[in-house]
């Protein structure tokens, strides 16, 4: 055994004793510990950062749920089959067929046990179509992204505050991302200031939380997991480090959701595919649960595959800051009269493209180079673009960004990027014919109902919602680089989330879910929600069949309130007539 799993709880720190042990509060780990809870097990939340809601909580919140009754209640057909058909056609043989099924199958159960459970409640964000959608199986209308609704969190007081991100009171489509303008009335932006409502990634966090808070469950923050403790070849618990000293939980099924490891720069040169800068996840996810899976034999898949995103870096306010601002860049490189060129000056993809399938552009090599010719690239627009849409989060008509590169003309802004300046002038003159002529014949740009989405909503569905010229000086660049939401590498599972060991069957009492799980879906995202779709079916399949394998291992002890340790089915606290557990020494 290696030195670093312990074999003996008792060797250092305190103990608690949970029936299942959840590591991570996103999507997939708040879902695991609830479906846990509601099974009727004991159970233990710890988070390794000090506030909660991981990368989630920075998300969108929109879920990729497909054949769901959101959109039969629209009257939108959708099917088991034509999503399997779908799944099949993108997935380059990466799919295990029997995880797509799992969760395709498991949509209409998760969403009922959601509306028992929970406060949450998902909308149709409408119209919002898959991200290849004219693949077999493809929804182009729309039908399969679903969004929370608004989350009042004066339901869970205190908890904003130790929530990351940033509070934001509006529903995805109000937002350009789901179609909307971006922009509230100020008296309904000040109502929903009054009633502590938010939506997106804290509003889904908020009402998954509540969930487990009504249950007893109530994370511990603060708490890296260091080490899984092992008896017998089985999981039965896990050592944490809190800062200034490290306990020990003990727990009869442990399920990592401690999200990817996009920010550990060892783990990303040994397993991604290619290039990644900036990543934009929490910068807590370093690959946690990974490393404690492959130091008890676990078997790796999607290792090599992220959740690829184009990013821009933010100015730097604070120098010695280690984790660097991000703008995610998809509103601005769909919209009109703007193209990316790599540093050759040349255009090299559908930039309207969804930001995943772009990784693969980004990864492009040369073999004569041997280069990454396409990273970085320069997002180029116009003075006309800045008037009418204005962007990097200024509004329409509004000054450019002072940190975009301006120039006069073509071949001063060519200058000032280092691009060649005769092959950035015929690049353009070359898209400028094209887009005249609403017809991009050299990537496709505007022929799929994805493309422009995100583009003018006045002209959607249509080229026209993507294709415009660049013709108004003077002209503006940005430098855009592949970065990643997350990784999907991560330790195989079956259809419950148990973790596969190396030499086949399980790992008794570890499972997974999340980005800590090797994806599901393989190499594809289906479309808007395609990272937390999987994660809120997987987390509530592991933390479900966590509980049960509780009972059938061993006889049932009575009910013990531990620290982050829900009671089953005594909702709060611990059961009449048990006795407490020494709270760990952090004091949590």
């Amino acid at each position: 055994m290696p030195d670093d799993v312990l074999a003996h709880p008792e060797s250092s720190g305190s103990a608690t004793d949970v029936d299942v042990l959840v590591l991570g509060t996103g999507a997939g780990g708040l879902t695991a510990a609830l479906a846990a809870a509601t099974a009727g097990a004991r159970v233990g939340l710890y988070e390794k950062g000090e506030r909660v809601g991981g990368t989630t909580a920075l998300s969108s919140a929109v879920a990729w749920l497909p054949a769901n009754r959101y959109a039969a209640q629209a009257g939108i057909a959708d099917s088991r089959e034509d999503a399997l058909a779908y799944l099949s056609a993108l997935s380059h043989g990466l799919i295990r067929p029997e995880l797509a099924e799992a969760f395709v199958d498991t949509v209409p159960e998760l969403l009922d046990w959601l509306d028992e459970q929970t406060p949450l409640r998902m909308r149709l964000v409408a119209g919002f179509p898959d991200y290849h959608p004219e693949h077999p199986g493809g929804m182009p209308r729309g039908g399969r992204s679903l969004e929370p609704e608004l989350f009042p969190f004066t339901e869970i007081p205190g908890w904003g505050e130790r929530m990351v991100g940033v509070t934001r009171p509006m529903l995805v489509a109000e937002t350009p991302i789901g179609g909307g303008s971006g922009l509230l009335p100020a008296d309904v932006a000040a109502q929903r200031k009054a009633a502590s409502l938010e939506g997106v990634g804290r509003g889904l966090v908020g009402a998954l939380l509540k969930g487990c808070l009504d249950r007893g469950v109530e994370p511990v923050t603060g708490a890296r997991a260091t080490r899984l403790v092992v008896t017998d070849g089985a999981v039965t618990g896990v050592e944490f480090d809190s800062g200034a000293e490290r306990f020990v939980v003990t727990a009869r099924s442990v399920i990592l959701a401690t999200g990817g490891f996009e920010h550990d720069l060892d783990l990303v040169r040994s397993f991604l595919r290619g290039p990644m800068h900036l990543p934009a996840g929490v910068p807590t996810n370093t690959g946690d649960g990974l490393r404690m899976a492959m130091r008890v034999g676990a078997e790796l898949g999607m290792m090599s595959e992220a959740w690829w995103v184009p990013v821009l870096a933010l100015p730097q306010a604070d120098p010695a800051a280690t984790h660097r601002p991000v703008l995610l860049v998809n509103l601005e490189r769909t919209l009109p009269r703007s193209i990316m060129v790599n540093g050759q000056g040349r255009r090299f993809t559908n930039e309207a493209a969804n930001y995943n399938a772009l990784g693969g552009a980004f990864h492009h090599l040369d073999p004569t180079s041997f280069a990454y010719v396409n990273q970085p690239a320069w997002l180029i627009i116009d003075q006309g673009f800045v008037d009418r849409f204005g962007g990097f989060g200024v509004p329409p008509g509004g000054p450019a960004q002072p940190w975009l590169i301006r120039a006069d003309d073509l071949g001063a802004l060519a200058e000032a990027t280092g691009i060649p300046p005769t092959a950035l002038s015929d690049t353009v003159v070359r898209w400028n014919e094209q887009a005249a002529a609403l017809r991009d014949d050299d990537f496709h740009r505007g022929e799929s109902a994805y493309d422009g989405w995100s583009g003018e909503r006045r002209h959607y569905p249509g080229p026209a919602a993507t294709l415009g010229p660049l013709d108004e000086p003077p002209f503006y660049a940005v430098e855009i680089v592949g970065s990643c939401l997350g990784t999907k590498g991560g330790p195989r599972t079956d259809v419950d989330g148990r973790v596969q060991h190396l030499d086949g069957g399980p790992i008794p009492g570890l499972y997974a879910a999340g980005n800590a799980m090797a994806a599901p879906t393989g190499m594809v995202y289906g479309g808007a929600g395609g990272t937390l779709g999987p994660a809120l079916v997987f987390g509530y399949r592991a933390g479900r069949s966590a509980a049960r394998e509780c009972y059938r291992a061993r006889p049932r002890d009575p009910p013990v309130s531990a620290p982050g340790a829900g009671a089953g089915a005594t909702p709060r606290g611990r059961a009449a007539g048990s006795s407490p557990r020494q709270r760990p020494p952090n004091g949590r």
